[in-house]
């Protein structure tokens, strides 16, 4: 990392330019990643990525350019083309810096770049041998363990000079069942702002085994979904999809200065029925979204996204907040030093609502419950998504029956928020990876189990 008096230096020969603000933001991250198949180790990759990412704002423009070559000469050749594109000058104005320290909210105990290579394949190990146990019909597994440790520094010309250190870890298990004629494959992955000790106290890999092997034999036994318009109870966890990617975009700065968002300028007006409250909190201890501060060296902070069906603030990030004429809100995120930080989401979910989750399928004659969801795709700028529920049942008379396999849940982020008409109490987060333009960062999505009265659902069955 560079000294205080490189950076303060850089800093000030960048704002010899027609430049109000600059940052320099450094980089040092280690990868490891273990891959098995059944219990044979595949693969061990480590990586290590370092570099330097240097922004000039000229009142709501910015120029960005990166680097992995750290020397001084580089560094001051890279700021000269910033300085030149944005118009250069002889003199302006000198910056000193002032280190702010950050608490570290997010401390681990078992530092997986410590402990023997041994110990930790021997986690995916007992991840496969428990999934294989659950059923013979279980015939494959394919696992992974990433860990990550992120060290920081961002300086800008204002004077601020923040370091913070990020460390992740996430095991993966895929289990493949089969009847012979057919195979599934069921998966859990969880992850968390924390060591080993993770998977030693919290989500041993023996239950992220038996997880991933029960849910591919329940899609081996599944059915061909139906279709129609219908009432839909998307469970807690992973449900949280849904809200993260038809809703959460679209509260982003990135979308809402440039009003290429469905709710652009609906702050304080009624967005959701007045059961939804949201949140995107970066400060939840050791989250897997979670950081001290954010990429641009700012506080992480709760943001009240929506407050009883009000459209209350959105994700703000700084260069987005100058077109906004708002601060930022400690939403800007990237991925590397690679990428201009924009604003994004950290651990992002709908909190907690009165309701019991075994009353929301009262009353449904023919519905789906949708236990868990996979992939899809969102238009950021309308809201509108087609989802697939990895996992799903059929509602049948107020009761869950036959599982079923091809639902696809369609509609827009606009119109689920007005239709979700219960939201139970048994929040659950899950972690996932978002990508946007800075490119791919680790976030949180959940909620409770919420009931939307009615929702284009696409099946598959002949009907």
């Amino acid at each position: 990392m560079l000294k205080k008096n490189q950076l303060e230096n850089l800093l000030s020969y960048a704002m010899k330019s027609e430049a109000d603000f600059a940052e320099i933001f450094e980089e040092d991250t280690d990868h490891e990643g273990i891959s098995m198949l059944n219990e044979d180790v595949e693969d061990i990759n480590r990586s290590v990525v370092a570099g330097a990412g240097i922004r000039l704002y000229k009142n709501q423009e910015s120029v960005y350019a990166y680097t992995n070559d750290l020397s001084e000469d580089s560094l001051y050749a890279l700021i000269d083309d910033l300085r030149e594109a944005l118009g250069a000058k002889s003199d302006g104005p000198a910056v000193h810096l002032e280190e702010v320290v950050i608490e570290n909210a997010h401390p681990i105990e078992i530092d997986p770049f410590s402990t023997p290579l041994e110990e930790k394949v021997d986690l995916i190990v007992r991840a496969s041998k428990s999934a294989k146990e659950v059923d013979e019909k279980i015939v494959k597994t394919q696992g992974s363990l990433a860990s990550t440790r992120q060290y920081v520094q961002i300086a800008n010309s204002n004077g601020r000079l923040v370091r913070d250190v990020r460390r992740r870890s996430r095991l993966v298990l895929h289990a493949f069942a089969s009847d012979g004629t057919r195979m599934k494959n069921g998966q859990d992955s969880p992850g968390a702002s924390k060591g080993l000790e993770y998977f030693m106290k919290e989500r041993t890999p023996e239950s992220i085994g038996k997880e991933a092997a029960r849910l591919a034999l329940v899609l081996l036994d599944a059915k061909p979904a139906p279709s129609g318009s219908m009432p839909v109870i998307i469970d807690n966890g992973f449900g949280g999809v849904i809200f993260h990617e038809a809703c959460g975009h679209s509260l982003e700065a990135t979308g809402v200065a440039k009003n290429q968002s469905v709710f652009a300028g609906k702050k304080g007006q009624k967005i959701a029925n007045e059961k939804v409250s949201a949140v995107d909190d970066g400060t939840i201890a050791n989250a897997w979204g979670s950081q001290n501060v954010d990429d641009e060296g700012n506080p992480q902070r709760l943001r009240v996204l929506i407050k009883d069906g009000i459209l209350n603030e959105y994700m703000v990030d700084q260069l987005n907040g100058r077109r906004m004429k708002e601060a930022s809100s400690g939403s800007g995120r990237r991925q590397s030093y690679k990428y201009e930080p924009t604003s994004r989401m950290s651990n992002t979910f709908i909190l907690p609502g009165k309701d019991k989750k075994e009353d929301m399928f009262k009353g449904i004659k023919r519905g789906l419950y949708a236990k868990r969801m996979g992939g899809g795709s969102v238009n950021p700028n309308t809201g509108e998504f087609n989802f697939g529920v990895l996992e799903g049942y059929l509602i049948e008379d107020g009761k869950i029956t036959d599982p079923v396999e091809g639902a696809m849940l369609i509609g827009s982020g606009a119109e689920i928020l007005q239709k979700i008409d219960m939201v139970a109490d048994n929040l659950e987060r899950a972690q996932g990876m978002c990508g946007s333009i800075s490119g791919s960062i680790p976030t949180d999505v959940g909620q409770p189990a919420i009931r939307v009265s009615s929702i284009t659902v696409g099946g598959t069955a002949n009907e």
